[in-house]
């Protein structure tokens, strides 16, 4: 445990604590540190002494704050702000490209990485890939510095609920060259390029009724600020609407986690906690003989939650869900599904930008890549059996 020495400053001990963990990388970019409770506990000082070091790290630019989620190691942790320097031997390189999204952890974020490296390849720039860990601070943080870098344009899959992003309007109104990948920002008229959720997600809902089924449910992640899922909802309901269905609230289950569902794409097998939550939603929902999930890791731990409830896939429960994924066609229940041309999709995006950084005064411009539906072995008529 350290030990507050009477001689310097407690606050100035526990800021020189956190600079030699950043000196002797025993603390890294994005790291999270401890706890203001855990420092005070560490040093024996109040929690606004603590308050007092981190605020002064914080407008140094040593560490940042993430609400909710605690303080972390800042992306450039030497405390002085980024200033681009162009090194004279590199002045003949090619210009730069930044690309930031959330995370890349399955096959339809790294084919949209593929397509935006092989375009921006092709057209002579160089590519900067970013994480922003969903975070909106490190999103923030990140846009600052790939201009400071020297970035001459930036491609950005927002983070997951991003509803609108004053850092984008900024960059977006002093027409500095961006384009928004895979959604949209309501409220900020930015050049994006997306897949059409809404036609797809009507697709896969049509292709459910004229099955026969008319009990239909809808199992996403959280649909609020992320405007592909909110799209994906418009489609479903608009689908039901043409057939003349009403549409049942009762058949929705939309606030799951998006880390807890990407567990059967990690690991291979469904977070127990998810899965348990949707046995019991079709246990109280057994009018329901199909369902749209809103992506692969959805609709995939949906059949197994199926499946272990005793229930069969496709006879008596019908699943239909968002992407393809890498051997789907050889899985054990060949799944229905919707795919995207995700590496269509980071090509656009890559063509739309190099056009804007070549004519910043053309109008904004929305791209929609249509959806393609792939009918396999997850989908049948409706038997209409109840669950026992």
């Amino acid at each position: 445990m350290a030990k507050a020495s009477q001689r310097i400053p407690l606050y100035t001990q526990i800021r020189k604590y956190i600079q030699d963990q950043v000196t002797q990388k025993i603390w890294l970019p994005n790291d999270r540190i401890p706890s203001e409770n855990e420092l005070a506990n560490q040093f024996g000082v109040s929690r606004i002494t603590v308050k007092n070091a981190l605020s002064e790290l914080i407008e140094e630019g040593l560490i940042f704050r993430v609400q909710g989620k605690g303080s972390f190691i800042s992306p450039t942790p030497s405390g002085e702000p980024l200033i681009y320097r162009p090194d004279p031997a590199n002045l003949s390189s090619k210009p730069l490209i930044a690309y930031l999204m959330p995370r890349l952890e399955n096959m339809f974020t790294a084919r949209l990485l593929s397509g935006v490296e092989s375009e921006l390849s092709k057209q002579g720039y160089r590519l900067l890939f970013c994480r922003t860990l969903d975070s909106l601070e490190i999103e923030k943080e990140m846009l600052r510095e790939v201009v400071q870098l020297g970035a001459k344009g930036i491609i950005i899959f927002p983070v997951e609920g991003e509803t609108y992003s004053d850092e984008i309007l900024r960059l977006t109104l002093s027409e500095f060259p961006l384009v928004v990948l895979d959604r949209y920002l309501r409220g900020v008229e930015t050049n994006c390029v997306c897949s059409d959720n809404v036609e797809g997600a009507r697709a896969a809902t049509s292709h459910l009724v004229e099955l026969g089924h008319i009990g239909i449910g809808f199992i996403s992640t959280s649909c609020q600020g992320t405007t592909s899922i909110e799209d994906r909802l418009s489609g479903y309901e608009k689908a039901l609407a043409d057939h003349n269905i009403h549409v049942n609230h009762n058949l929705r289950l939309v606030h799951f986690d998006n880390e807890q569902v990407n567990t059967i794409l990690q690991e291979g097998s469904a977070n127990e906690d998810v899965k348990r939550e949707m046995q019991a939603f079709l246990k109280k929902n057994s009018e329901m003989t199909a369902v749209f999930a809103i992506n692969s890791a959805v609709g995939l731990t949906l059949i197994e939650a199926a499946t272990e409830l005793g229930l069969r896939v496709p006879e008596d429960l019908s699943v239909v869900f968002f992407d393809n994924y890498e051997l789907s066609a050889l899985s054990s229940i060949p799944p229905t599904c919707v795919s995207q041309q995700e590496k269509e999709l980071g090509m656009e995006a890559a063509k739309l930008l190099v056009s804007i950084i070549d004519n910043p005064k053309q109008d904004r411009k929305k791209i929609l890549l249509p959806t393609k539906l792939i009918v396999r072995k997850s989908t049948a008529p409706n038997r209409v059996k109840a669950i026992r």
